[in-house]
């Protein structure tokens, strides 16, 4: 992995920008997120502070517009033993025919055309992504959409999609607790990581681990598949597909 980190540009997150449309139904300030998770009623036994033995990858990517391969940033979070201990995050140029940037993304995330300018390329940064995931299963909030960027990008530009499993926050926070919403602001809050800057790729990704070693904990798991299958839920797979000869 490159030893350069290409750290986004703090931004103020759509729910605190005037005049940016609020999902119905959905807690749109750290008041309603707060009274969201007070009315929660934990389903689970209360949690300890003992280190589990939980390895994985945090992801979240951050999209120009509404192709699923249109990745403008990523951001990453290791954890080891039920521990951060390593973060990284960078813009990436969205591939061509998928490169223009949609002025609802922008207010959503922040992220301007002139960010990505020298950023690297879906294929460029790649190789950093992979070396950084290492060998892990790969966790994100609502996994369909950011395993959705990483081979709808890959297949834009003709390129191998890297093989991982990975699980879902937002599935296994479901079963974690009883809330008004599953939005990771909400959930997160009910993990006890509290007032990050939603839509920043690298937060969110550390609002996803603050989930899932919270629930583990919570449910004793001893690993991030027993995690999974405490809660109901199975790993999935992206990948090169499978050729199979009959």
């Amino acid at each position: 992995m490159t030893g350069t980190v290409r750290s986004p540009a703090p931004r103020i997150p759509s729910d605190r920008q005037p005049g940016v449309p609020q999902r119905a139904g959905v807690a749109s300030s750290p008041q309603g997120t707060r009274l969201a998770v007070a009315r929660a009623s934990k389903v689970a036994p209360p949690c300890n502070h003992r280190r589990v033995p939980l390895n994985f990858t945090a992801i979240d990517f951050e999209t120009a517009n509404g192709s699923a391969a249109s990745a403008c940033s990523v951001g990453l979070v290791k954890v080891r033993d039920g521990r951060v201990v390593e973060t990284a995050s960078w813009f990436i140029q969205p591939p061509i025919g998928h490169d223009v940037f949609n002025e609802w993304n922008i207010r959503i995330h922040g992220i301007q055309p002139v960010d990505v300018i020298g950023a690297a390329s879906w294929v460029d940064q790649l190789a950093d992504l992979v070396a950084f995931a290492e060998r892990d299963a790969l966790v994100a909030h609502n996994a369909g959409f950011d395993m959705g960027v990483i081979a709808a990008a890959c297949a834009a530009t003709v390129t191998a999609t890297p093989e991982f499993t990975y699980a879902c926050s937002l599935q296994v926070a479901r079963k974690t607790y009883h809330l008004d919403s599953y939005r990771l602001p909400v959930a997160a809050m009910a993990a006890g990581f509290e007032d990050f800057q939603h839509h920043d790729a690298l937060a969110d990704a550390q609002a996803c681990a603050a989930i899932m070693i919270h629930a583990a904990k919570r449910h004793d798991a001893s690993d991030l598949a027993h995690l999974v299958a405490l809660t109901g839920n199975r790993m999935g797979r992206i990948g090169p597909p499978v050729v199979q000869f009959v």
